[in-house]
């Protein structure tokens, strides 16, 4: 990748499959002619030579197709294919296409909103100040009597499917058994504008979801346009035409959806049925009504997960829903009123259900889709969305969790897009919790027809290409980097310096030279830990230490014994150098054990459960679910009418006895309380006795979880004391080891990085004060507060301390405090930690800085006696964490002094 390239996919934090159809862009683009009237042939072999996929550009312009799964990033990808050809050959002009107009309002926000957190060109530079300019289906007449010149960049965005609808509309009584017909662009735009555009010596034409761009005879009026190029985008690179399924000619890259499963980037698709079950023996009307209660009983499973996984991480409540797909308008009338009568769940689903519209052809109507782009928001009651046919593209849910397919899906295409509709995950990332991770297709009539399909090599699910492209090696392993000190990096500087050595003697000395420092750094690491201070390893007498107990050790060893005195001697001679350059990156930080007491009080206070979306529904028969990417199965049992329980309430019980914080003897009282209230909720909605036994008995691990999870928020324990430690020398600057992509730069600390959710996954270095050269970030707080150590006259050194530095243990379970910075000024070290203003009065934070308090005192009490330096807690809030702050000022108003300040209420 070239400069430009990398920047951009640093600054949108492109995904692989995006970084790699960048770099394809910036090959051809140095390879094709970018201008009219071209040699197609010529430009084709151009292709064809590096990408023999490509075998047509199947227009009369050059056309190359990009396809990428659904979930992975078309838009952003536009973005940056049109900023690389405006900063890399001052490309200008932009013509972007959109199918329907959900993706057309979709494409407008995302190109022109910088506020959204969608916005493609956040991060690049050359629009910050000047924006593209995008003109639209609906402003574009303002542009029509103006020069355009005046913005560098013009990206115009047009709804092609408005331009259909209005030719329809137009036609005349008698014309209406005739085939549809595009109304031609230039009668569309309006002459002027339209020629405007074809004139333009540098417009590129970009086509999203371009397989609606080939179906249709009509989209040859493309041509007229004369784009000196085409980037074409979608997930289904091929047409259908009856039965036959036309792949496209001029697929240059290929992300299918099974390398987005495999990669992490989607939902796991997995098919549900029920055990033993033969569907031959009910009507369809018997079938459709099992499998929509199947797939109810599925999405309040799924309901619980992600309620537990929001109060467990805190993260934000996400409402799934399901998706029926009906044969037709008339039937998806008929499912409706089946899911408000009172015979389905007791009407429990009754105000829940969404009904969506749309024709036997297949196209729906755009207004309809509008309707779904809220059923992300929490508050939004429908639980049940009936659709028929596909689904279009632009519909970029991310809680859509069970698929009930009550139609055939007629084509590879429609099945692709129907899967690909629910697959996007809600967190961004896969969370490792199976159900939340987990796509689920109610199929009990087609269930092994579907798995058949998937097992197949070229499987939607299971394949890895639809095209196979040569010498194309598309996985991007990560690598592990290690956060050095100056002396390490000093030695690693040494060690290349003799790839360039020929003379065999001097390659020796250097050799040899290289191991003493090796040798210096590890004695005088061992001798840290049982000096008082660190000035006594530069003391005469610690160094005959270190040189005498180094000789015996090089004498042990045979492979060094021939050595011995060339090191030895290299030793004398360079250990006062290697340890004035160590202390001068370590700050002294004393090896000292915190560690809680005992008598710790922990416990839970009295509440009531909310039991709102505890909604179980008993299983009528064993549902199986079969996870289609590694064959995995899953049963939902059932013990109906098989065991009978006397107590209900002690099943609950015994499975809350599982969780570690959980004392009978403390807790009984609660326990049966809460679990008579999840038994209360059954009964409001279940009457038969049975199925709340089924229920209980079927679902107890999950209601177990489910209770749990509010009984954390209502648990309390003291602060705990603290154990009086032993405090030892100080210890070695530990280092870090910090994974990467191997394709990824490592960053300079003060370049910006956008979206700031990336920060975590970068590695970043240009530090003058810090004790390593390579660090990562948890968030933009501690990147900010990195540049204030180093901006900051008063600081002398600073580290991020690695894990095992500190041994400190801050509650009832001895979990480990790892601080977020070490610092040191002329007067004092200081703890230092960021958190967010909402979270500094909690209980965790406030026992963590109690043990950093405990720490500080003892490492006072040591160092002071040893001519050290104070130790000092300070705790900072998130939101006054700016560039601008100087490092006193923060220490000054967010110092810890007082124990009893943090254990008050």
């Amino acid at each position: 990748m070239n400069k430009t390239s990398t920047m951009i996919k640093n600054r949108l934090s492109l995904r692989q499959p995006q970084t790699e159809s960048l770099e394809i862009l910036e090959y051809l683009s140095d390879q094709l002619s970018l201008e009219k009237e071209v040699d197609l042939l010529v430009e084709l072999e151009k292709v064809k030579s590096k990408f023999p996929t490509c075998i047509d550009f199947e227009r009369n312009f050059p056309s190359i197709c990009f396809a990428l799964a659904t979930g992975v990033g078309k838009t952003r990808l536009m973005g940056a294919f049109i900023s690389y050809l405006y900063i890399e050959k001052r490309i200008k002009n932009f013509f972007v296409l959109a199918p329907n107009l959900t993706v057309y309002n979709k494409l407008i926000d995302d190109l022109s909103n910088v506020t959204s957190p969608k916005y493609v060109f956040k991060g690049i530079a050359n629009f910050v100040h000047n924006p593209p300019v995008i003109i639209t289906g609906d402003n574009y007449e303002e542009f029509r009597q103006q020069k355009l010149f005046h913005s560098e960049v013009r990206i115009n965005i047009f709804n092609i499917s408005k331009i259909n609808r209005d030719t329809q509309k137009s036609r005349r009584k008698d014309e209406e058994h005739l085939p549809p017909k595009i109304k031609r662009l230039s009668e569309y735009l309006g002459e002027s504008y339209f020629n405007y555009l074809a004139s333009l010596p540098d417009l590129v034409l970009l086509m999203d979801e371009s397989h609606h761009y080939r179906a249709d005879r009509g989209m040859a009026v493309l041509n007229e346009l004369k784009p000196i190029l085409g980037l074409e985008l979608t997930a289904t690179p091929q047409v259908e035409q009856g039965s036959n399924t036309i792949k496209f000619k001029n697929v240059v890259y290929e992300y299918s959806l099974a390398r987005a499963i495999d990669d992490g980037f989607v939902k796991i698709p997995a098919v549900a049925t029920r055990k033993d079950f033969d569907p031959s023996i009910f009507s369809q009307e018997e079938l459709d009504k099992i499998k929509l209660e199947d797939g109810l009983r599925v999405h309040e499973e799924i309901k619980v997960q992600l309620e537990i996984y929001s109060r467990d991480t805190k993260n934000k409540k996400v409402k799934p829903f399901v998706l029926v797909v009906a044969k037709d308008t008339e039937h998806a009338g008929k499912l409706k009123d089946l899911i408000q009568s009172n015979e389905f769940f007791d009407g429990k689903y009754k105000d829940k259900v969404l009904e969506v519209h749309s024709n036997q052809s297949g196209a729906e109507k755009d207004e309809n889709i509008e309707q779904l782009l809220s059923l992300e928001n929490p508050e939004n009651d429908i639980e049940i969305v009936i659709h028929v046919n596909m689904l279009k593209e632009g519909w970029d849910v991310t809680n859509l969790y069970t698929i009930v397919p009550l139609r055939t899906a007629a084509s590879t295409t429609l099945r692709e897009q129907t899967i690909g509709r629910g697959l996007r995950l809600p967190y961004g990332v896969r969370t490792g919790i199976n159900e939340i991770d987990k796509l689920t297709i109610i199929s009990h009539d087609r269930f092994q027809e579907i798995v058949d399909e998937a097992n197949k090599p070229e499987s939607i699910i299971k394949r890895q290409n639809i095209i196979f492209l040569e010498d194309e090696d598309t996985d991007k392993p990560k690598t592990i980097v290690t956060s050095q000190n100056a002396v390490q990096q000093q030695i690693e500087e040494r060690e290349k310096e003799l790839e360039d050595i020929k003379d065999p003697n001097d390659k020796q000395k250097l050799i040899i030279g290289i191991k003493a420092d090796k040798e210096i750094i590890k004695t005088v690491n061992d001798l840290s830990k049982v000096v008082k201070k660190a000035k006594d390893l530069q003391s005469k007498e610690t160094k005959e230490i270190a040189i005498s107990n180094l000789k015996e050790s090089l004498l042990a060893d045979p492979q060094q014994k021939i050595f011995v005195e060339e090191i030895i001697e290299q030793v004398k001679e360079r250990y006062d150098k290697i340890v004035e350059s160590m202390l001068q990156n370590t700050i002294e930080i004393p090896r000292i054990i915190i560690q809680p007491t005992d008598n710790i009080k922990y416990w839970f206070d009295d509440f009531d459960l909310d039991t709102k979306n505890l909604n179980y529904q008993p299983s009528s028969e064993t549902i199986m679910i079969r996870t289609l990417t590694d064959g995995k199965i899953e049963f939902l049992d059932s013990h109906r009418g098989k065991v009978k329980y006397d107590s209900l309430d002690k099943v609950i019980v015994s499975e809350l006895m599982n969780f570690p914080e959980v004392e009978y003897e403390k807790t009984a009282d609660l326990l049966f309380k809460l679990a008579n209230q999840a038994i209360d909720k059954f009964k409001t909605y279940l009457t038969d006795e049975n199925d709340i036994t089924n229920v209980v008995v079927t679902k107890k691990t999950e209601i177990g979880r489910y209770i749990y999870a509010q009984m954390k928020e209502n648990f309390h324990y003291d602060i705990p004391d603290y154990e009086e430690p032993k405090v030892y020398a100080y210890t070695e600057i530990k280092e870090h080891n910090l994974s990467k992509y191997e394709e990824d730069d490592i960053f300079d600390y003060k370049q910006t990085i956008t979206p700031t959710s990336d920060i975590r996954k970068k590695v970043f270095t240009g530090f003058k004060k810090a004790c390593h050269n390579l660090y990562k970030f948890d968030s933009k707080t501690e990147k900010d507060m990195a540049i204030i150590l180093e901006d900051d006259d008063s600081v002398l050194k600073w580290l991020r301390p690695a894990t095992g530095q500190f041994r400190i243990y801050w509650d009832y379970n001895s979990r480990e405090y790892l601080p977020d910075f070490v610092v040191e000024t002329t007067d004092a070290i200081y703890i230092i930690e960021t958190k967010k203003r909402n979270d500094v009065d909690t209980r965790e934070v406030r026992s963590k800085a109690k043990a950093a308090l405990e720490y500080c005192k003892y490492a006072t009490e040591f160092t002071v006696k040893n001519e050290g330096k104070p130790w000092k807690y300070v705790l900072i809030p998130h939101d006054v964490v700016k560039v601008n702050m100087t490092f006193n000022f923060l220490v000054e108003k967010y110092e810890i002094n007082d124990l009893k300040s943090i254990e008050s209420e």
